[in-house]
């Protein structure tokens, strides 16, 4: 490019998905013949449940379903996601309240963009969803992040966020069950945090995409249940993607209060105008169906979740805490590093280091701790066959000598 054809400085400061480069390299990778088991995307290998397909089938085949939806969503979705929210977290929302969005991304990115303005900070726990600071970023903010470490959990303390709180702070983004850790956090530190947003009037962006998938008795604690106080500063990011392995479908929501939902479809109007017909019909089943689906992956997932922890937890210079939410395993792989790994004796001196040998070296993706703002580790979707679970942990293990 020419000197005249410059990118804009917003774009600029935006960093590429960690997530999705990983994925794409390992694709990249096993289109061109060479065997790589992917841990990296975030992705469920079940199929859509039958009875969602066939209905987005069905309607198909309706040549109502051929045209622009309103902005917001299809009234009934609209309907059936409050109805949800009245199910799983407990307390009511109005449908206008409601607004459907092409996928979770999409909700994140519009929550931020009708909140900041230049230079309003957003206080994001670490480690974090990759995308988190790069969305406050695009909309002009300043993402400030706040370390919850291994040995609490993963959970930020309140007098940790009260330290990077500044007059510059608009909101703090929450995540439970945790991407990319596996952490649910405690019904205390939810209230904590909450009790702390209403005090000092900071937005709370909640996103609870992760809602079902928890295990040994954990249980998601929704922040606008057990703090009510904040509903009226929570906007509420989810989903039908982890939930329904709908990934593909491109559906998700923010809830929030209606100054925020209309601000919001405004500038959904703008940007895509709705999500596609087709797929709304398919969250639509989904979303006022059961549970059932969802019960059966999280068996699958469990099984999974224990057979990764157990084989990281085995090699040498690794170390896996058990997560309770979600399909990720978190492992800390710092004994890894500054050290001689793999047949070659290549010497890693970051955990993005240690990612690229492997991949490059044992044909095993997984994402680097830096994306997420925890290096040292590396994050493990189980979100994979059985069989190429078993294969990459022999092969990591293998790989490390």
């Amino acid at each position: 490019m020419a000197d005249w054809q410059t990118l804009s400085d917003r774009v600029n400061r935006v960093e590429p998905s960690a997530t999705l480069a990983v994925d794409t390299k390992a694709k990249a990778m096993k289109a061109s013949g060479i065997d790589v088991i992917g841990f990296g995307a975030g992705e469920p290998n079940f199929p859509t449940p039958d009875y969602v397909v066939v209905a987005a089938a069905k309607a198909c085949r309706d040549p109502r379903n051929h045209r622009y939806t309103p902005t917001p969503g299809l009234p009934p979705l609209r309907e059936a996601i409050a109805n949800k929210t009245l199910r799983d977290s407990g307390y009511e929302v109005d449908p206008a309240q409601v607004v459907v969005t092409n996928g979770g991304k999409q909700a994140v990115y519009e929550a931020l963009q009708v909140l900041i303005n230049h230079g309003d900070e957003v206080i994001i726990p670490a480690p974090y969803w990759t995308t988190y600071p790069q969305a406050v970023k695009l909309a002009g903010g300043t993402p400030v992040e706040v370390l919850g470490d291994a040995e609490h959990g993963f959970e930020p303390s309140v007098e940790a966020l009260e330290a990077a709180r500044t007059p510059r702070t608009k909101a703090i983004m929450v995540n439970s069950p945790t991407n990319p850790t596996g952490a649910v956090w405690s019904e205390e530190t939810m209230r904590a945090v909450g009790e702390w947003a209403v005090e000092h009037h900071i937005w709370v962006l909640s996103d609870e995409i992760y809602e079902h998938l928890t295990y040994d008795g954990a249980k998601t604690a929704y922040i606008g249940a057990v703090v009510p106080e904040v509903r009226d500063q929570l906007i509420v990011l989810n989903g039908v993607a982890k939930t329904y392995a709908m990934t593909g479908w491109r559906v998700g929501w923010l809830i929030g209060p209606e100054p925020v939902a209309k601000a919001a479809a405004k500038l959904q109007g703008h940007m895509t105008s709705n999500v596609a017909d087709v797929s709304q019909q398919a969250a639509l089943t989904a979303v006022a169906g059961s549970l059932d689906a969802v019960a059966a992956m999280r068996v699958a997932f469990d099984k999974r979740r224990t057979a990764i922890v157990a084989a990281l937890n085995a090699i040498p210079g690794v170390e896996c805490r058990t997560p309770r939410g979600a399909f990720y395993a978190f492992a800390d792989v710092r004994a890894l590093l500054g050290h001689p790994v793999g047949p070659k004796g290549s010497v890693a001196s970051s955990s993005a280091d240690l990612a690229a040998l492997l991949l490059d070296e044992g044909h095993v993706a997984a994402v680097p701790g830096e994306a997420f703002g925890a290096p040292g580790f590396l994050r493990f979707s189980y979100a994979l066959a059985d069989d190429d679970l078993d294969e990459g942990m022999r092969r990591f293990r293998q790989w490390v000598g």
